[in-house]
C-alpha cells in the first residue's frame, strides 16, 4: 500500500502551521549588514591600498632570502679550506 499526501502552501504558511518563528526581518537586517561590510571591504581593495598592505610583507621576505643567499655565497668553500689554496679566477700580481 502506498499513500501520497501533497501539501500546497507557501513557506510562510508552512512556518505558521509548524510553529516556526518568522525570521524574515532578521534575515533582511543581516543581508543589509553583510552588504555594508562588503562595500567597505571593496573600497579597501583599491590597487594602491593592496600594495601598501602586501608590499612590506613581501619585501621583508625577499630581504630574508637575499640575506640567506649572500651568507651562503660569502662562506669559503670546503675545497678551499682543505687545501689552503686560493680560489682560482684571478691573477696574483
Amino acid at each position: 500500500m502506498k499513500i501520497t499526501i501533497e501539501v500546497d502552501c507557501t513557506p510562510e504558511e508552512a512556518r505558521d502551521f509548524l510553529g516556526l518563528p518568522n525570521v524574515a526581518a532578521m534575515q533582511q537586517d543581516l543581508v543589509a549588514e553583510v552588504q555594508k561590510r562588503l562595500t567597505a571591504n571593496i573600497a579597501a581593495m583599491e590597487p594602491e591600498q593592496l600594495l601598501k598592505t602586501w608590499l612590506p610583507a613581501s619585501l621583508q621576505g625577499l630581504e630574508q632570502i637575499q640575506r640567506a643567499f649572500w651568507s651562503q655565497m660569502s662562506q669559503p668553500t670546503k675545497a678551499g679550506k682543505a687545501t689552503g689554496k686560493k680560489p682560482s679566477g684571478g691573477s696574483d700580481t
